[in-house]
This record gives structure tokens, sequence and C-alpha cells, in this order.
């Protein structure tokens, strides 16, 4: 197990940028004496000569569609390496788990998992039993603070494979990515985390932490995207990360994601952040309704998101916001009323248009299963996640049309508004009310900078 290869960790999607769920595990490991190679399925193609070699594959399984991906990904390594021992691991790993070791998985981890992987790779190395090593559902996940190695990246492709800032003059810079921070404190119902983490969150070593974006800055890049589920779960952490990677890197710029309520708690720590280089901000706003948002447990309310808008942009680093629109509790005069919103304060251009086409989803083990206002339907093996339907025909409708108009856009390159104007035809067609238009910039009004590639699971 300790020559190069024996251990192979692949990565099918982590939203464009360079797999932390392959660089961490892998720095575990080769602190621990092995070699492992990477394999990144985003923008690689599967190596048989890679798989073949390995004694060991572990899959990371952080979101839903890498889970999907990586089951369609197994099956091919089954048929490479059929001796080698597959594990999954990631946030939806042990929610699946019975799934996944159906799927040939000899090991299902979740949470804070790296140093099983490690004890894992020693027990096939000794030929010991392997059965502790599935956890099944997120409570068996693991949540405990690790002693945490700088993420390895080496073998990973190279920065310029991956998604790109396309700054407010347009101009496109290389972008990487790190973690100050695991887990999450809050217990959001349609958010996997809670599930595997039950409110609990650890902070990576500030000096790990900028070692690993030293790392990146030596390869070009000059943006970096902080990917912790909310970056000021620990407010005082995030801010000692910003001022010491601000302080050895002044003209490096980042974006992080936080929660409404932590922009509202915070406005100094914003303004300092923005200060350190802070481009923007990803939010979970969700929805402007206030029943969808008590139904999902966000912690904010319609007044609030509309707050932290105003409140980012004051401070200089505009919210991009993340929506859920389509919910089995969002009415059609819901959608077009979140439309007309964007549109009227002029928000349009913080938002990528995938996000207008986002429907809930319910996998295994959510805090939303059973939830007895939702319609199920069953259970959606392949989809990896329970079927609902909308009281409202025509909101089911709607998305479907809506999610191809995105993908045909993203596809065909077409401006961002141009792909919201004809979501907004869409959706007024669908209410029986007339086309309307959706607004250009105007001359003075700045563009949000963004990642090339949209943000969702």
């Amino acid at each position: 197990m300790r020559s190069p290869g024996d251990i192979l960790l692949v990565s099918t999607y982590e939203l464009g940028h360079a797999p932390h769920g392959v660089a961490l595990p892998k720095a575990f490991l080769e602190r621990a004496g092995f070699a492992p190679a990477a394999l990144d399925l985003a923008v690689e193609p599967l190596d048989p000569a890679r798989v073949r070699r390995a004694r060991l594959v572990a899959l990371s399984v952080p979101m839903h569609t890498a889970l999907v991906l990586g089951l369609k990904a197994a099956a091919r390594i089954r048929a490479l390496a059929p001796g080698a021992v597959l594990c999954f691991h990631g946030v939806y790993a042990p929610l699946n788990a019975d799934l996944l070791v159906a799927a040939g998985a000899a090991a299902v981890l979740g949470g804070e998992s790296d140093e099983e992987l490690v004890l894992l790779a020693r027990a096939i190395e000794q030929g010991a039993p392997l059965d502790r090593f599935v956890e099944r559902g997120g409570a068996a996940a693991l949540r405990r603070r690790l002693d945490y190695p700088v993420p390895s990246r080496e073998g990973l492709p190279p920065p310029e494979r991956y998604a790109r800032l396309a700054g407010a003059d347009g101009a496109l810079r290389l972008a990487g990515y790190t973690e100050a921070s695991r887990g999450c404190k809050h217990r959001c119902r349609h958010c996997p985390l809670p599930a595997v983490y039950d409110g609990r969150f650890f902070a990576v070593p500030v000096e790990a932490v900028v070692e690993d974006v030293a790392r990146q800055v030596a390869q070009g890049v000059e943006h970096v995207t902080f990917g912790d589920p909310d970056f000021l779960n620990g407010p005082a952490h995030a801010l000692r990360v910003a001022r010491a990677i601000h302080a050895r890197f002044p003209a490096l710029t980042f974006d992080f994601t936080a929660k409404v309520e932590h922009l509202l708690g915070a406005p100094a720590a914003l303004r300092e952040l923005a200060g350190h280089g802070a481009l923007f901000v990803t939010s979970a706003v969700e929805s402007f309704s206030d029943e969808v948002l008590a139904r999902l447990a966000k912690g904010h309310t319609r007044a609030d998101a509309l707050a932290a808008f105003e409140l980012a942009a004051a401070s200089g680093v505009p919210l991009r916001p993340s929506l859920l629109p389509f919910t089995p509790w969002a009415t059609l005069d819901d959608y077009l009323e979140l439309l007309d919103l964007l549109e009227a304060r002029g928000w349009m251009q913080n938002l990528d248009p995938v996000q207008l086409s986002i429907r809930l989803l319910v996998p295994p083990g959510s805090l939303l299963e059973g939830e007895p206002s939702i319609p199920f339907d069953g259970l959606d093996a392949a989809g990896l996640t329970w079927r609902w339907r909308h009281p409202d025909p025509r909101m089911d409708s709607l998305q479907a049309r809506v999610a191809a108009e995105v993908a045909a856009g993203s596809t065909s390159g077409e401006p961002p508004l141009a792909t919201v104007a004809r979501v907004k035809a869409l959706a007024l067609a669908t209410a029986g009310r007339p086309h309307g238009h959706v607004r250009v910039l105007a001359p003075d009004q700045r563009r949000v900078p963004r990642l090339t590639e949209s943000w969702f699971c």
C-alpha cells in the first residue's frame, strides 16, 4: 500500500474548483507514509492505468451531483479493478450507505473522516477486516477536530483547468480554493450538513490555510474562494485568516459564503473583509417568502434578506444569492415577485441564471425526510432523492422549462441577462400575463464579480 498509486483518490465534481475532497485526504495519507495518486474526472478522463494500479480507490462525494457522477464512475472502476477496495467519503456518503455498499463499496466514511481513511489504508495493508469502516446514516459520521495538514494538490490539474474569476472589468483571472473551517453550526432543514455534522464546525489552523493559499499563488492564482459552508461561523477565526493572507499577499482577492444572519450580525467584519480583498459574498437567501424561509429553518426573514443585500453593497462586498425558488410551499406569484424584486432593485446582475431553476432536493437522510407538508411521491433511487409533486402542476412544468432554458443559455454562452429575460417570459406566460423585459445595466453600474462556473450543488 505504500507504493505510488496503490491508493487512488478520485473526484467527480466540486463546483468548478480543484477538489478539496482529494487534496485534504491526500495530505493526511502522505503524512502517514502513503503515496496516493489523484484523479479529477471533472476535468480529466478516467485513466485505466491509474485505476488498475490501485488497491484502494476512494471517491469523494461532498454533494449530490458528485454522488450521482461517483456512482457512474464506480461502475467503471469496478470493471477495471475488481480486486480494489472501493470507498466513498464525504457529506453524502453516510446518508446513502446502503446504496453505496450495494454498488460495491467496502467503506463509507463521512464527517471528519480523513484519519479514518488513513486507518482504512492501514487495515487493507494488514489484511484486517473492513466492517467497521461503513458508517450508516449521518449520526454515524465522525464529528471531531483533526490535526489538519496543508492540503496536497500535487498531481492534480493546474489552476488553468478550473473556473476563473470574471472581474468587474470583465477580465479573467486564475482562481484557487481553500477552506478555513469544516462543518456548520446551523441546522437548515434542506441542507445535508446538519444531518452529518449536527451543528458542529471545526476551525482549520490559520497557518495551514495561509500555506495552502501560498502554494496556489505560486501557481499563478490571483483570487481564492473560501469554500467553508459558512466562513462566518467563527467570525474571529475568519478575520484572523483574512488578515494573515492579506498581509502576505496584499493584491490577492477572495470570495466567501455566509448566512444572511451572520452578515447582518457582523457589519464591521464585512467592511474589514472588503478591505482585505473580498470581492463578493455568496449567501443562501433561498427565497423572499417568509413561509418558505420558516419551513426551511433558514434563520432569516424576507426583511433580513433585503437588508443583507443592502448592507453587503454598502460594505463593498456585493451579495451573490443562491436561491431555492421551487419548493412545495412556493407559489407562482412568489416566483414572479422574486423576478420583479431582483429586477426593480438592480440585483439581476448579482445572479447566476441557474439559481432561478433550483428545485428542492430531499435526499435520504435529509432533515426534511418525511415532512408531512411535502407531497412525497416515492423514492427515486437512481436520482438519489425523494420525489415530490407541487400542489400547483404549473410550478413543476415551469421548473422543467426554466432548467432547459438555463442549460441552453449556458451551453451557448449567451449573456446571463438574456437567459433571465427568457426565464421571465416563461414565468409570465405560465401566469397568463403579458411578457415583460429585464432591465440592462445602467451605464454607470459596475458588473458584479463572479466565478465562471455557477454555484449550486
